[in-house]
């Protein structure tokens, strides 16, 4: 499992307003794209530096792919990270803070410590 992975899922989705929507609307395709095609790019780097070792786990996947925020939290993903992205996915079915207060109650059983979100 990499935290880091994870999280870059989570960033660089959330500024891609392609793969927002893709990631709204069909979770497990946009997941095997950006696997595909951004997990083994490096951020701000210069094109053809590129990694060629990164992949999610079938863990991180599955979580990704069933937008399961507690389980995500649950292996490091940073709680801004999803949040952000889930509001731009989700907020607009909802009232006013209306989703916000509905992702704050599924993560109410998680008791400290929490997972460790450092990067």
């Amino acid at each position: 499992m990499s935290k880091y992975l994870l999280n870059k899922f989570l960033f660089t989705v959330d500024r891609d307003p392609e793969l927002v929507e893709q990631y709204r609307t069909d979770p497990q395709a946009c997941v095997e794209r950006w696997e595909r095609e951004y997990a083994n790019k490096l951020l701000n780097c210069h094109p053809g530096e590129d990694s060629t070792w990164l992949a999610l786990s079938a863990e991180e996947r599955t979580a990704l792919a069933t937008h399961d925020h507690v389980t995500l939290f649950a292996m490091g993903a940073h709680p801004f990270l999803t949040l952000t992205l889930f509001i731009a996915m989700f907020e607009r079915d909802h009232g006013p803070m209306e989703y916000q207060l509905a992702y704050a109650r599924a993560l109410d059983g998680v008791t400290m410590p929490y997972p460790d979100i450092s990067t």
